[in-house]
């Protein structure tokens, strides 16, 4: 961690390119999100971090414009940007509505897949399999094989929708800490979902996507129609 302080000061001092120094900003916070310095729901407040920096406020606050889109900061009308924060019921009713959203994604995809698309796929789904990194480099690697999917659809609105949608909660998982061994076992569930698109597996997608969100949620279809009745 001081290493990526002492890199900001130097890029600052010697007058680096402003998308270096952003850069350099969108690394140290992120890896203090992550670390728990910041912890969700704690403000981040642009002025105070330029001020520790000794760098003026713009790459502060296009760093976090960079981590908004990524999902780890949301920005709060009127209030500032904050570590992503969401609550069970939010990730259940969130989890419920993806499922809706992304089976027919999946159809779509499968439907009008191309080898270009299934090569890409079975390259991110190899990445995984030997994955051995950071946190932020495995929530990349299953954020971009599911992006891949969505705009495999064909429906750009779909894929903005989940993009809206689901960005927020990958990020959410991300800060959730748990072994490098658990993540290693998510990853690798993504293979059921390749080969249900694929068609080398009985599997229908929506099958496969809900035995692929178990494996990091409980009881993920709570708040759709999918859910059990009560006993």
């Amino acid at each position: 961690m001081e290493q990526l302080h002492t890199e900001v000061a130097e890029a600052a001092r010697t007058g680096n390119a402003p998308p270096t120094l952003r850069a350099h900003v969108v690394r140290m916070l992120s890896a203090d999100i992550l670390a728990g310095k910041y912890k969700p729901g704690d403000r981040l407040n642009e002025s105070q971090i330029a001020r520790e920096l000794n760098i003026s406020r713009i790459p502060v606050r296009e760093a976090l414009s960079q981590l908004q889109e990524q999902g780890l900061v949301q920005n709060r009308e009127r209030r500032g940007m904050f570590v992503t924060n969401i609550g069970p019921e939010e990730v259940a009713q969130i989890s419920s509505l993806r499922i809706i959203l992304e089976t027919e994604a999946l159809h779509l995809a499968r439907a009008r897949m191309t080898p270009e698309t299934m090569a890409r796929l079975d390259d991110l789904v190899a990445q995984m399999d030997i994955w051995d990194g950071t946190l932020l480099e495995a929530a990349a690697l299953d954020l971009e094989f599911h992006r891949v999917l969505w705009k495999a659809s064909g429906n750009p609105y779909l894929e903005r929708a989940l993009n809206s949608l689901m960005v927020p909660l990958f990020a959410h998982k991300t800060l959730e800490h748990v072994t490098q061994e658990i993540r290693r076992w998510r990853l690798s569930h993504h293979r059921i979902i390749l080969d249900a698109v694929r068609g080398r597996s009985n599997d229908d997608p929506q099958e496969a996507l809900l035995t692929h969100m178990r494996m990091s949620y409980t009881a993920p279809e709570r708040y759709s129609s999918l859910a059990k009745p009560p006993a």
